[in-house]
Formats: C-alpha cells, structure tokens, sequence
C-alpha cells in the first residue's frame, strides 16, 4: 500500500534539476509523523492515613440447634400415660398425709378426753375418801359420846369455865395461867376424834394462834410429834372444832399464840 502511494506521489510532481551528482534514493513511502507523547498525569498526593474505625463486637456465634426431632405418637402416649399415674400416686400420696393427719389428731382428742376422765375419777375418789374419813370420825365420836354417857348417867352440873381448868393435868400449879392452859388442853382433846391407828404414846407440840374471844385463825404440828399424817390431821380438826377456845374469866391470861403438848396415852 505505501508502494503504491509513492508511486502515485510521483506521477504528479515534476522532476527538479539540481546541480551536482545524482543521488539515488528510494522512496519507500511517508510514514505518518509520529504523535506527541500523551502527557501522564501527575500523582495526587499521598493522602493521609485515616484513623482505623472501631472494631464492631463480634456477634456470638449462634449455638447450634438440636436437629427437630420429630415427635412419635407412640412416645407422646407413653408420657401422658406416665405424667397422669404420677399425678395419681401424688394424689393418693396427699390422701394419704391428710388420713394420717386426721388420725392423730382424733388420737391427740381421745388422750385429752382419756386424762381428764382420770382426773375427774381421781377428784371423785379423794372426794370419796374424804366422806369417809368424816364419816368415820363422825362416827368414832358417836361412839366416844355414847362411851361418855354410860359412864356418867348423871350429867354434871355446869360450872364456869375457870372451874373446868382444875381438872386439867393433876398438877399442882393451881395459877390462873395454868387452870387456863388446861382448860384449853381439855377442850381440844374432848374435840378430838381418835384415828384408829392413833397408838398410846402418842406426844406432840401443838401451836395455836388465836384472837380474843377464843377464835382460832391458825394451828401447826412443830416437832417433836409421832404422830402419823391422818392422827396429825385429826388433831388439827379437834382444834377448829374446839373453837372458840375457852375465854371468858381467863381475860388476864389470855395469850394469841399457845404451845402445849397434845398426848394420848390409851
């Protein structure tokens, strides 16, 4: 193609004529001029670094899920059949409790009701005891007074109570303060009611409190005394029943607290 070209070229100028020798060259052709190197852009600036974001928190990784299982009838049943006798043997486990509960409580009823009718018998039976011993002593003393009245047919005729002190003790201390002793000490054995276990040798010391007019407010066993509990008991009774003491024409000897020995002798 560049041949051809030239050869075209050629046809159409006139051939110069220059001085000198002949120079043969050979046109192959024009090359097109080459095209001005492209201008290369200049690098930006390096721009500077920016500061790294924050990291984000790694999400945690979810945790990985049982495969579904698929669910079996036959398995479904079986639970519900478990689950309903569990139920039944909570049930019957609850009823249970609850029939030992009321048990113990009719139990704890029936001990109560059981003590206080021991406690009523054992009231009725003191009860019963003590009517006996007044009963018998009741009756000990019908016997004395009978006794009392054979032995003198003849009732005696009163005398003053300061003449009742001479047939005290026999002793020879004829005082007012010792016909007043005795007539006290006379008083309270004619009120006794001897216990049939009551033996001879019987000693012991008697304190008695009073006021004026012969009232008893107090009596006391002190020691030395051999007697039993019922023989101390009875001697007591002979006491209160032996109020008021004897008082009137023993004024002057009269004292609010008396000891004397109480004997029996058979």
């Amino acid at each position: 193609a560049l041949l051809f070209a030239g050869l075209l070229w050629t046809s159409t100028t006139r051939p110069l004529s220059l001085p000198g020798p002949v120079i043969e060259a050979e046109l192959v052709g024009i090359s097109a001029a080459p095209k001005p190197a492209a201008q290369r852009p200049s690098k930006p600036a390096p721009a500077k670094p920016a500061a790294p974001a924050p990291v984000p928190p790694k999400p945690p990784e979810p945790k990985p899920q049982p495969p579904s299982q698929v669910q079996n009838p036959d398995r479904i049943e079986r639970e519900k059949v478990a689950e309903l006798a569990q139920q039944k043997a909570d049930e019957a486990k609850r009823a249970e409790e609850e029939r030992h509960r009321q048990e113990q409580v009719l139990l704890d009823q029936q001990q109560r009701q059981e003590r206080e009718r021991m406690q009523q018998l054992a009231q009725i039976r003191r009860e019963r005891e003590a009517a006996d011993r007044k009963a018998k002593l009741e009756k000990q003393k019908l016997e004395q007074l009978k006794d009392l009245a054979k032995a003198k047919p003849v009732p005696a005729q009163p005398v003053p109570q300061a003449e009742q002190a001479k047939s005290g003790t026999n002793g020879n201390d004829d005082s007012l303060q010792a016909q007043y002793f005795a007539a006290i000490q006379n008083a309270v054995t004619e009120n006794w009611l001897r216990p049939d276990n009551a033996q001879p040798g019987l000693r012991c010391m008697l304190r008695i409190v009073q006021i004026p007019g012969g009232d008893v407010i107090g009596v006391q066993l002190l020691n030395p005394c051999n007697a039993d509990p019922l023989t101390r008991a009875s001697i007591e009774q002979a006491v209160k029943r032996a109020a008021p003491l004897p008082y009137k024409g023993y004024e002057k000897a009269f004292q609010r607290e008396i000891d004397f020995n109480f004997t029996y002798d058979g």
